[in-house]
């Protein structure tokens, strides 16, 4: 029953997730911060198998860390979500595939402009103005259909995830209860309240 959110504005990527852990009818954690921050201006919103979903985003999060130590420049984001993308593709032909949907947001400091990847457990990668993942998808994807605008300010942003976040609680069977509100922008990544 997990959800995940993400929204492009002008100059910003927002990103919320549930902070519900659990698994068939069990809630196991009410607390889990399912948005990795990745490097200062890249975020990922992570849902799934509750094993798989922790040791992916750790296994990207070094991974991406160490490609900054090796090459004294961080990986922006188009280049991460690829990697990610090849990453997944590979281990579903292993024994082990890891079964992970990711938002990847960033903002590219070079192109100055704010970026989001849509991923998928097949290994299916796109670059989307706004996505959603999980069961609160159905009611959310139509609401950011509507009112999402590339031109909208940070305060405009919010206001349309605060209503994607109502309608989920309002319709879905299971409320996620909390969520947890990253913005990644030319400043770098900050937690918000909705």
């Amino acid at each position: 029953m997990e959800t995940s959110f993400a929204i492009t504005g002008k100059g910003y990527v927002i990103v919320a997730a549930d902070t519900t852990a659990a698994r068939s009818i069990v809630k196991m954690q009410i607390d889990q911060d399912k948005i990795k921050e990745l490097s200062p201006h890249l975020l990922m919103a992570y849902s799934g198998e509750p094993g798989d979903t922790v040791q992916f985003a750790e296994f990207v999060e070094r991974n991406i860390r160490l490609y900054q130590i090796r090459n004294l420049y961080p990986l922006r984001p188009a280049a991460a979500a690829s990697w990610i993308r090849r990453s997944i593709a590979e281990s579903l032909r292993s024994r082990s595939p890891y079964s992970v949907n990711l938002l990847l947001g960033g903002y590219d400091t070079s192109l100055h402009a704010p970026n989001l990847y849509w991923i998928d457990y097949l290994g299916t990668a796109v670059e989307v103005p706004f996505a959603a993942h999980g069961y609160g998808s159905y009611f959310a994807l139509s609401l950011l259909d509507r009112y999402h605008d590339p031109e909208a300010s940070l305060e405009e942003g919010l206001a349309v995830l605060k209503r994607c976040i109502d309608e989920v609680s309002k319709r879905l069977v299971v409320n996620p209860g909390k969520y947890k509100v990253k913005v990644v922008d030319k400043d770098g990544i900050r937690e918000v309240e909705i």
